[in-house]
């Protein structure tokens, strides 16, 4: 999987004993490759342990149906233009299993018939949350707690947060596709142009 990245943040030296608990977690789950934004939250290492302490805990979040969940993210970080996120996000939904024949389509969601009245108002509110400045309006989060409830709500908010925050990290120190969908064997779709 090569990395096309420019690292604005150079890399850190992966050392240490959490440097080789971290090697053994991408070699068991992702394929062997280390991920690029790792070599960078290396040089502060609390930062590292702090993120990766938090996206454990965020893992363990279920009041949101999982696809719906991607669905979010990838739109996400489609939005904020994050080629890293979007490239390690189709490879995260591969690994849980996830349709990846509507994963695919996200990022042309408006024009796919794949999707539901639901997932097309989750594509519409986290494009909206991720663009500068925030789009949101009142109606998007009513709908959405007619149809999801109030927890579910709360957790897809916080999902795109997130991501937002994922996204312009990555974005910022300058990483790229780094090649995790290669696995997949089924490209994302190109957005059409509007």
């Amino acid at each position: 999987m090569p990395s096309t990245s420019t690292f604005r943040i150079p890399k850190a030296p992966v050392t240490g004993l959490y440097g080789w608990f971290m090697t053994q977690y991408a070699m068991r789950r992702l394929g062997g490759e280390f991920p690029d934004n790792g070599y960078v939250y290396f040089h502060h290492k609390r930062v590292l342990k702090d993120v990766l302490g938090f996206e454990n805990k965020v893992a363990k979040w279920g009041a949101l149906d999982p696809l719906l969940k991607s669905y979010a993210q990838l739109a996400s970080a489609g939005v904020i233009g994050c080629s890293w996120c979007l490239d390690f996000g189709y490879f995260m939904a591969h690994n849980d299993g996830l349709d990846l024949a509507k994963v695919r389509e996200v990022p042309r969601w408006r024009e796919s018939e794949v999707f539901t009245p639901l997932e097309r108002d989750v594509l519409e509110y986290a494009e909206a949350m991720s663009a500068t400045p925030p789009v949101v309006t009142d109606w998007m989060v009513e709908k959405l707690i007619d149809q999801l409830g109030v927890p579910a709500v709360v957790e897809l908010t916080q999902m795109v947060a997130l991501e937002n925050m994922r996204s312009r990290f990555n974005s910022a120190a300058g990483l790229q596709s780094q090649g995790y969908s290669d696995v997949c064997e089924l490209p994302l779709a190109v957005p059409s142009a509007t």
